[in-house]
Protein backbone atom coordinates (compact mmCIF):
# COMPACT_ATOMS: atom_id res chain seq x y z
CA UNK A 1 0.00 0.00 0.00
CA UNK A 2 1.47 2.96 -0.85
CA UNK A 3 2.74 5.43 2.27
CA UNK A 4 0.25 8.04 1.03
CA UNK A 5 -2.37 5.81 1.57
CA UNK A 6 -1.68 4.44 4.76
CA UNK A 7 -0.56 8.08 6.10
CA UNK A 8 -4.42 8.68 5.37
CA UNK A 9 -5.53 5.80 6.78
CA UNK A 10 -4.07 7.00 10.11
CA UNK A 11 -4.56 10.97 10.02
CA UNK A 12 -7.56 11.79 8.22
CA UNK A 13 -10.87 12.43 9.52
CA UNK A 14 -14.05 10.28 9.35
CA UNK A 15 -16.96 11.64 7.34
CA UNK A 16 -18.90 11.72 10.45
CA UNK A 17 -16.51 14.65 11.63
CA UNK A 18 -17.59 16.94 9.37
CA UNK A 19 -21.29 16.54 10.11
CA UNK A 20 -23.76 18.95 12.44
CA UNK A 21 -24.87 16.30 14.19
CA UNK A 22 -21.35 14.99 15.21
CA UNK A 23 -19.66 18.55 15.78
CA UNK A 24 -22.66 19.67 18.27
CA UNK A 25 -23.52 22.17 15.92
CA UNK A 26 -26.14 24.76 15.64
CA UNK A 27 -28.90 23.09 13.16
CA UNK A 28 -30.71 26.31 12.03
CA UNK A 29 -31.79 26.67 8.53
CA UNK A 30 -31.80 22.92 6.72
CA UNK A 31 -30.44 24.39 2.93
CA UNK A 32 -27.53 26.10 5.31
CA UNK A 33 -26.73 23.03 7.05
CA UNK A 34 -26.88 20.91 3.94
CA UNK A 35 -24.26 23.26 2.42
CA UNK A 36 -21.77 23.68 5.04
CA UNK A 37 -21.59 19.94 5.46
CA UNK A 38 -20.85 19.61 2.15
CA UNK A 39 -18.42 21.61 2.18
CA UNK A 40 -16.63 19.75 5.09
CA UNK A 41 -17.18 16.66 3.15
CA UNK A 42 -15.52 18.40 0.27
CA UNK A 43 -12.54 19.04 1.69
CA UNK A 44 -12.31 15.46 3.08
CA UNK A 45 -12.33 14.78 -0.58
CA UNK A 46 -9.46 17.37 -1.34
CA UNK A 47 -7.50 15.61 1.79
CA UNK A 48 -8.01 11.94 -0.02
CA UNK A 49 -6.98 13.24 -3.26
CA UNK A 50 -3.59 14.73 -1.89
CA UNK A 51 -2.27 12.00 0.39
CA UNK A 52 -3.76 9.13 -2.45
CA UNK A 53 -2.96 10.44 -5.25
CA UNK A 54 0.33 9.07 -7.55
CA UNK A 55 2.19 13.00 -7.73
CA UNK A 56 0.46 16.43 -7.97
CA UNK A 57 -0.96 16.66 -11.54
CA UNK A 58 -3.06 13.22 -10.16
CA UNK A 59 -4.43 15.72 -7.69
CA UNK A 60 -4.88 18.49 -9.57
CA UNK A 61 -6.71 16.35 -12.41
CA UNK A 62 -9.21 14.95 -9.62
CA UNK A 63 -9.49 18.27 -7.66
CA UNK A 64 -10.84 19.65 -11.04
CA UNK A 65 -13.75 17.25 -11.16
CA UNK A 66 -15.20 18.70 -8.01
CA UNK A 67 -18.02 21.04 -8.49
CA UNK A 68 -16.62 24.79 -8.97
CA UNK A 69 -18.66 26.25 -6.04
CA UNK A 70 -16.91 23.55 -3.45
CA UNK A 71 -13.15 23.24 -5.34
CA UNK A 72 -11.75 25.52 -3.55
CA UNK A 73 -12.27 23.55 -0.44
CA UNK A 74 -11.10 20.66 -2.45
CA UNK A 75 -7.96 22.16 -2.41
CA UNK A 76 -7.39 23.89 0.74
CA UNK A 77 -8.05 20.17 1.81
CA UNK A 78 -5.72 18.67 -0.45
CA UNK A 79 -3.51 21.66 0.65
CA UNK A 80 -3.34 20.36 4.34
CA UNK A 81 -2.42 16.64 2.67
CA UNK A 82 0.52 17.64 1.05
CA UNK A 83 1.69 19.72 4.24
CA UNK A 84 1.30 16.68 6.05
CA UNK A 85 3.32 14.72 4.18
CA UNK A 86 5.78 16.98 4.09
CA UNK A 87 6.10 17.04 7.69
CA UNK A 88 5.75 13.18 8.68
CA UNK A 89 7.12 11.85 5.64
CA UNK A 90 11.73 11.72 5.33
CA UNK A 91 12.99 12.80 2.69
CA UNK A 92 11.91 15.34 -0.37
CA UNK A 93 9.96 18.22 1.55
CA UNK A 94 8.49 20.18 -1.68
CA UNK A 95 5.21 18.55 -2.19
CA UNK A 96 3.39 21.76 -0.57
CA UNK A 97 5.49 24.29 -2.08
CA UNK A 98 5.31 22.32 -6.02
CA UNK A 99 1.20 22.57 -5.38
CA UNK A 100 1.28 26.14 -4.29
CA UNK A 101 3.58 27.00 -7.54
CA UNK A 102 1.59 24.82 -9.96
CA UNK A 103 -2.03 23.98 -9.99
CA UNK A 104 -3.17 25.58 -6.77
CA UNK A 105 -1.79 29.17 -7.64
CA UNK A 106 -5.04 30.50 -8.50
CA UNK A 107 -6.26 28.70 -5.53
CA UNK A 108 -3.38 30.61 -3.49
CA UNK A 109 -4.85 31.70 -0.69
CA UNK A 110 -7.49 28.46 0.49
CA UNK A 111 -3.72 26.25 -0.23
CA UNK A 112 -2.30 28.86 2.68
CA UNK A 113 -4.93 28.16 4.57
CA UNK A 114 -5.03 24.32 4.67
CA UNK A 115 -1.18 24.72 5.73
CA UNK A 116 -2.15 25.59 8.73
CA UNK A 117 -4.92 23.43 9.48
CA UNK A 118 -1.66 20.78 9.30
CA UNK A 119 0.10 22.52 11.69
CA UNK A 120 -2.26 21.79 14.31
CA UNK A 121 -2.53 18.12 13.52
CA UNK A 122 1.38 18.07 13.47
CA UNK A 123 3.41 17.93 16.58
CA UNK A 124 5.52 20.95 16.91
CA UNK A 125 8.79 20.21 16.08
CA UNK A 126 7.83 18.66 12.58
CA UNK A 127 5.78 22.17 11.60
CA UNK A 128 8.95 23.58 10.90
CA UNK A 129 9.31 21.19 7.91
CA UNK A 130 5.97 22.69 5.87
CA UNK A 131 7.90 25.59 3.53
CA UNK A 132 5.67 28.43 2.65
CA UNK A 133 7.69 31.01 0.52
CA UNK A 134 5.32 34.05 -0.09
CA UNK A 135 6.09 35.92 2.83
CA UNK A 136 2.36 37.78 2.51
CA UNK A 137 -0.08 34.86 2.17
CA UNK A 138 2.07 32.64 4.92
CA UNK A 139 -0.13 34.54 7.48
CA UNK A 140 -2.86 32.54 6.07
CA UNK A 141 -1.77 29.95 7.58
CA UNK A 142 -2.53 31.13 11.21
CA UNK A 143 -5.93 31.39 10.06
CA UNK A 144 -6.32 28.07 9.04
CA UNK A 145 -5.15 27.05 12.15
CA UNK A 146 -7.50 29.37 14.36
CA UNK A 147 -10.01 27.67 11.99
CA UNK A 148 -9.15 23.68 12.66
CA UNK A 149 -9.37 24.80 16.84
CA UNK A 150 -12.26 26.58 16.15
CA UNK A 151 -14.04 23.73 14.49
CA UNK A 152 -12.49 21.06 16.30
CA UNK A 153 -12.41 22.25 19.80
CA UNK A 154 -15.40 24.09 20.11
CA UNK A 155 -16.36 23.74 23.66
CA UNK A 156 -13.08 25.79 24.50
CA UNK A 157 -11.96 27.90 21.54
CA UNK A 158 -16.01 29.14 20.82
CA UNK A 159 -17.56 28.23 24.25
CA UNK A 160 -14.93 28.86 26.82
CA UNK A 161 -13.12 31.52 24.49
CA UNK A 162 -9.65 29.61 25.03
CA UNK A 163 -7.63 31.23 22.49
CA UNK A 164 -5.57 28.24 20.65
CA UNK A 165 -2.19 27.98 21.61
CA UNK A 166 0.04 29.55 18.98
CA UNK A 167 -0.50 32.11 16.60
CA UNK A 168 -1.66 35.06 19.23
CA UNK A 169 -4.13 37.40 17.39
CA UNK A 170 -3.53 36.17 14.05
CA UNK A 171 -5.49 33.18 14.54
CA UNK A 172 -8.95 34.71 15.55
CA UNK A 173 -9.95 35.73 11.70
CA UNK A 174 -9.47 31.55 11.18
CA UNK A 175 -11.73 31.36 14.87
CA UNK A 176 -14.22 33.99 13.03
CA UNK A 177 -14.40 31.97 9.98
CA UNK A 178 -15.43 29.03 12.05
CA UNK A 179 -18.07 31.46 13.67
CA UNK A 180 -19.93 30.81 10.44
CA UNK A 181 -20.26 26.96 10.33
CA UNK A 182 -20.72 26.38 14.48
CA UNK A 183 -23.42 28.76 14.39
CA UNK A 184 -25.09 27.14 11.10
CA UNK A 185 -24.51 30.82 9.17
CA UNK A 186 -27.48 32.14 11.70
CA UNK A 187 -26.57 35.29 11.21
CA UNK A 188 -28.15 36.16 15.17
CA UNK A 189 -26.04 33.46 16.50
CA UNK A 190 -22.79 34.72 14.41
CA UNK A 191 -23.34 37.93 16.24
CA UNK A 192 -24.32 37.43 19.42
CA UNK A 193 -21.24 34.61 19.58
CA UNK A 194 -18.95 37.24 18.73
CA UNK A 195 -20.56 39.53 20.86
CA UNK A 196 -19.33 37.52 23.85
CA UNK A 197 -16.11 37.24 23.19
CA UNK A 198 -13.30 39.86 24.60
CA UNK A 199 -13.48 42.62 22.88
CA UNK A 200 -9.81 43.20 21.67
CA UNK A 201 -10.90 39.70 19.42
CA UNK A 202 -14.08 40.90 17.91
CA UNK A 203 -12.61 42.81 15.02
CA UNK A 204 -10.50 39.65 13.99
CA UNK A 205 -13.66 37.71 14.45
CA UNK A 206 -16.08 39.64 12.76
CA UNK A 207 -13.35 39.94 9.74
CA UNK A 208 -13.58 36.10 9.47
CA UNK A 209 -17.05 36.06 9.54
CA UNK A 210 -17.37 38.12 6.76
CA UNK A 211 -15.20 35.68 5.18
CA UNK A 212 -16.83 32.72 5.29
CA UNK A 213 -20.49 34.53 4.89
CA UNK A 214 -18.98 35.59 1.41
CA UNK A 215 -17.05 32.68 0.07
CA UNK A 216 -18.65 29.33 2.16
CA UNK A 217 -22.50 31.20 1.67
CA UNK A 218 -25.60 29.90 3.43
CA UNK A 219 -27.49 33.37 3.78
CA UNK A 220 -29.43 35.05 1.70
CA UNK A 221 -29.88 38.85 0.74
CA UNK A 222 -32.10 39.98 3.44
CA UNK A 223 -29.34 37.25 6.21
CA UNK A 224 -26.61 39.16 5.30
CA UNK A 225 -28.11 42.91 5.30
CA UNK A 226 -28.69 41.96 8.90
CA UNK A 227 -24.77 40.59 9.58
CA UNK A 228 -23.98 44.61 8.13
CA UNK A 229 -26.27 45.80 10.73
CA UNK A 230 -25.23 43.79 13.14
CA UNK A 231 -21.36 44.40 12.45
CA UNK A 232 -22.05 48.17 13.82
CA UNK A 233 -18.74 49.71 13.95
CA UNK A 234 -16.43 46.29 13.43
CA UNK A 235 -18.04 46.80 9.81
CA UNK A 236 -14.84 47.53 7.74
CA UNK A 237 -13.34 44.87 9.22
CA UNK A 238 -16.29 42.61 8.11
CA UNK A 239 -15.91 43.98 4.88
CA UNK A 240 -12.53 43.33 4.87
CA UNK A 241 -12.86 39.32 5.16
CA UNK A 242 -15.86 39.83 2.56
CA UNK A 243 -13.41 41.41 -0.05
CA UNK A 244 -10.51 38.82 0.63
CA UNK A 245 -13.17 35.97 0.11
CA UNK A 246 -14.07 37.79 -3.35
CA UNK A 247 -10.44 37.73 -4.42
CA UNK A 248 -10.50 34.39 -3.87
CA UNK A 249 -12.98 33.09 -5.55
CA UNK A 250 -11.98 35.64 -8.63
CA UNK A 251 -8.63 34.84 -8.69
CA UNK A 252 -9.73 30.79 -9.10
CA UNK A 253 -11.94 31.39 -11.40
CA UNK A 254 -15.13 29.82 -9.18
CA UNK A 255 -17.24 33.33 -8.15
CA UNK A 256 -21.03 32.80 -8.17
CA UNK A 257 -23.40 35.09 -7.92
CA UNK A 258 -23.70 34.86 -4.51
CA UNK A 259 -19.94 36.38 -4.13
CA UNK A 260 -21.60 39.57 -5.50
CA UNK A 261 -24.47 39.42 -4.16
CA UNK A 262 -22.59 39.13 -0.19
CA UNK A 263 -19.73 41.50 -1.31
CA UNK A 264 -22.70 44.28 -2.06
CA UNK A 265 -24.28 43.65 1.04
CA UNK A 266 -21.14 44.04 3.53
CA UNK A 267 -19.03 45.76 1.26
CA UNK A 268 -21.25 48.05 -0.90
CA UNK A 269 -19.31 46.93 -3.54
CA UNK A 270 -19.76 44.41 -6.35
CA UNK A 271 -17.30 41.37 -6.37
CA UNK A 272 -14.86 42.60 -8.65
CA UNK A 273 -14.77 45.69 -7.18
CA UNK A 274 -13.95 44.93 -4.15
CA UNK A 275 -11.09 42.41 -5.20
CA UNK A 276 -9.40 45.00 -7.35
CA UNK A 277 -9.44 46.91 -3.75
CA UNK A 278 -7.75 44.03 -1.96
CA UNK A 279 -5.10 44.60 -5.34
CA UNK A 280 -5.11 48.53 -4.66
CA UNK A 281 -3.99 48.10 -1.03
CA UNK A 282 -1.60 45.85 -1.63
CA UNK A 283 1.85 46.69 0.56
CA UNK A 284 4.79 47.54 -1.70
CA UNK A 285 7.16 45.41 -0.05
CA UNK A 286 5.67 42.14 1.31
CA UNK A 287 8.55 41.09 2.69
CA UNK A 288 8.44 43.74 5.55
CA UNK A 289 7.82 42.78 8.67
CA UNK A 290 3.53 43.24 9.12
CA UNK A 291 2.96 43.18 5.52
CA UNK A 292 -0.05 41.08 6.56
CA UNK A 293 -1.83 43.08 8.68
CA UNK A 294 -1.01 46.64 7.07
CA UNK A 295 -2.71 44.94 4.32
CA UNK A 296 -5.93 44.08 6.27
CA UNK A 297 -5.54 47.54 7.90
CA UNK A 298 -5.47 49.53 4.20
CA UNK A 299 -8.62 47.70 3.27
CA UNK A 300 -10.59 48.44 6.48
CA UNK A 301 -9.34 52.53 5.92
CA UNK A 302 -10.70 52.05 2.37
CA UNK A 303 -14.50 51.16 3.55
CA UNK A 304 -13.88 53.17 6.46
CA UNK A 305 -13.95 55.73 4.04
CA UNK A 306 -16.99 55.16 1.77
CA UNK A 307 -20.14 56.47 2.90
CA UNK A 308 -21.92 52.59 2.48
CA UNK A 309 -19.92 51.44 5.29
CA UNK A 310 -20.34 54.56 7.52
CA UNK A 311 -22.81 53.64 10.46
Amino acid sequence: MPIGTICHKLVAPHPDEVTFARRGFQAGDAAAQKLLEQIGACFLDGLEYGMTSRDIPEVARRLEELDGYFRGFGYEGAAMALALLDGLLPGRRARLDAFIKGPAARHVYMAHVGAGWAMARLPRPLRRRIRLRDPLLSSLAMDGYGFHEAYFRTAAVVGRHERPAHGGSAVDPGVGRALWFTCGADVDHVAATIDGFQPDRRADLWSGAGLAATYAGGAGKAALISLAERSGGYRPHLAQGAAFAAKARLLAGVATQHTDAATRALCGLDAEEAARLTDQCLPRDPALPGAYQAWRRAIRECFTAMQDIRR
